[in-house]
């Protein structure tokens, strides 16, 4: 879960980037209107898609221009049809036309990911598996996309490499087998989550014993996960990855395990079509 702290640090860092990389010396071109001109602008949806993203909206204008005025007409995590507006601004027009893209793109972006997700739980209905995110992110947006999958209705994984373990084949040849590995996570990080890939039976079972809390079922066949739920009996949790996607989500949810992860839902995203226009 991300914390209240690792949130706000994570807006401050991308609202700077973005502003820093767009506006550079200066916007040139909203110079071209009078300093003290005012203006009005509505934000609409292209597309259907789930909201998400309004922390950094707020937070862009807010550094921009505190003056701006922002009225979001829905709230985080609404289902929104095509055309149908979702934001007004008010304030002057030098700054709206300087803040809309970057903060469009932050929209268009988390938006997508919301809205990705949100269509894939909708496919894990009725049964207990849970949809995870992967560090499968794209740079600098880490926290901004675990964030949106939040909003979407799926949980987030580690948010990165410091607050859980994820021992995988190459972890384990280098440690010099699974037991070892376990061991020496829990002297490392006492109480930190403990999760192991394993792509067999025998390597399950190791982790079983060497006292994993998540075994990741590594591209197991659906039987074999299956099977694995049963034999595993609720020692530890199960979570499937690998070679899932719409055509076979909810059949691989059906095997009983805990997690289903995917990286898709991050590094796949399509941005939302979206569109600020100047109003009277």
């Amino acid at each position: 879960m991300i914390s209240s702290e690792l949130l706000a640090c994570a807006i401050s860092h991308n609202i700077n980037q973005a502003l820093n990389e767009d506006i550079g010396t200066g916007d040139i071109t909203a110079c071209l209107i009078p300093e003290h001109e005012q203006a009005r602008a509505v934000v609409i949806t292209r597309e259907d898609m789930v909201l998400a993203g309004q922390p950094w909206v707020n937070a862009l204008f807010e550094q921009l221009d505190p003056a701006v005025k922002l009225n979001w007409l829905h709230a985080e995590g609404a289902q929104l049809k095509a055309n149908e507006a979702f934001l007004e601004l008010e304030g002057n027009a030098r700054s709206l036309l300087t803040g809309e893209r970057p903060a469009l793109n932050f929209i268009q972006t988390l938006s997508a990911v919301a809205t990705k997700v949100a269509e894939y739980v909708v496919l894990l209905d009725g049964l207990h598996t849970k949809l995870l995110d992967t560090r499968k992110t794209l740079p600098g947006l880490r926290i901004a996309q675990k964030y949106a999958v939040a909003i979407g209705g799926g949980q987030n994984h580690r948010i990165g490499l410091f607050d859980a373990f994820l021992i995988k084949e190459n972890h384990i040849m280098a440690a010099g087998g699974i037991a070892q590995a376990i061991a020496a996570a829990h002297q490392i990080a006492p109480g930190k989550p403990v999760e192991v890939e394993v792509e067999t039976f025998d390597e399950l079972d190791q982790a079983l014993t060497a006292g994993a809390d998540i075994v990741m079922l590594d591209n197991f066949s659906n039987q074999q996960m299956t099977d694995a739920v049963k034999h595993v009996a609720g020692r530890c949790k199960l979570e499937a990855s690998g070679n899932i996607g719409k055509h076979n989500l909810r059949e691989v949810a059906q095997t009983g395990v805990d997690y289903i992860s995917m990286g898709a839902l991050t590094k796949d995203v399509k941005a939302i079509d979206l569109s600020m226009r100047l109003v009277k």
